[in-house]
């Protein structure tokens, strides 16, 4: 009898333990005391669902305390879904104090679009500053200059599925300094009224198709660059230059090419003298004395060249020992 009873008790106790594992009594008591409307049947279900019940009822109540109608249902197709049901409460809730018509569906939507729903209402109600890099822009006089600006944005909830992001409002604005400082005829200009160029990239739209709304555009700073005309100029200039001396270099190419053949031509014509000169002697044309009397004019001639060839060398000999006597 007393292995019964204690056999009996065994079982009864390891029903109890699995129950109170597999049912989450904590959290039912605490929904009771919310008065939040979940019943055992739908813990058990979520547990067969494999859905953690925590993730479900703690949001639940935070929504009731809160007088949002959500329902178990609704938190539990999200999280199924693979979203953040915490996060997307406390965006409800948030979106609720600050008088923001957000509801569950869209609320749902932008979380499973991979987007924090919660930042995007925090930045719905206190705008972000966005600090632009220093974008390089360059006058109409060729003097470069680095604008720095502040976008201030505002999240806008309806854009927010499918629009785009940061870096695209930066690259906009990056694009409408680049062209308001380009159209500028001069860089005092654009020195002298910096605000300009907020007013002219404000009007332009930037904030289309994008996730935010610009409310302002404001210079921060703007800086003096390199003279990029005077760059240009100097590149082209040597560019020219260096074509300049190719041409002449392929003209003088052709010219010692021309003076080459012109040379050639007349050793070719020397050498037919002899042949030519041959030729008259056989014919009778050239008589032996005038061949003789030719010879001898080529002799003389050639004597008084190398006469005068030694005599210039000697007058530059005797001019370089007088110049030495008297630097002496």
């Amino acid at each position: 009898m007393n292995a019964s009873l204690i056999i009996i008790v065994v079982v009864v106790v390891l029903i109890l333990s699995l129950f109170v594992t597999f049912v989450p009594l904590g959290l039912w008591i605490s929904s009771l005391a919310a008065n939040v409307k979940v019943s055992i049947f739908n813990l058990i279900g979520m547990r067969l669902r494999r859905v953690v019940p925590a993730k479900i009822v703690i949001p639940l109540i935070k929504s009731t305390k809160a007088g949002m109608g959500l329902t178990v249902n609704q938190l539990e197709a999200h999280y199924l879904a693979g979203g953040n049901v915490d996060n997307v409460v406390n965006a409800l809730i948030a979106a609720h104090r600050a008088d923001i018509d957000l509801q569950f569906e869209k609320a749902a939507a932008i979380d499973l679009a991979g987007r924090d729903v919660l930042e995007a209402v925090k930045m719905s109600v206190n705008p972000r500053v966005i600090e632009t890099p220093n974008v390089s822009a360059v006058a109409k006089d060729g003097i470069e200059l680095l604008v720095k600006a502040r976008v201030t944005v505002r999240a806008n909830l309806e854009r927010l599925v499918g629009g785009a992001g940061e870096a695209t409002i930066l690259a906009r604005v990056g694009e409408g300094i680049v062209t308001t400082v380009g159209s500028s005829t001069s860089h005092k200009i654009v020195l002298e009224n910096p605000d300009a160029i907020s007013k002219t990239v404000l009007n332009k739209g930037l904030d289309a198709g994008t996730a935010f709304e610009i409310l302002s555009i404001d210079i921060a700073d703007v800086d003096v660059g390199r003279n990029i005309g005077a760059q240009l100029q100097t590149l082209q200039a040597e560019a020219d230059k260096n074509i300049a001396q190719a041409k002449a270099e392929e003209r003088r190419a052709m010219a010692v090419a021309k003076e080459q053949e012109m040379r050639a031509a007349v050793v070719e014509a020397e050498a037919e003298v002899p042949r030519a000169m041959a030729y008259a002697l056989r014919e009778g044309k050239l008589g032996i004395m005038d061949y003789y009397d030719m010879q001898n004019v080529i002799a003389d001639t050639n004597m008084r060249s190398s006469i005068s060839d030694a005599g210039n060398k000697n007058k530059n000999i005797t001019t370089g020992g007088s110049d030495s006597k008297d630097k002496k």
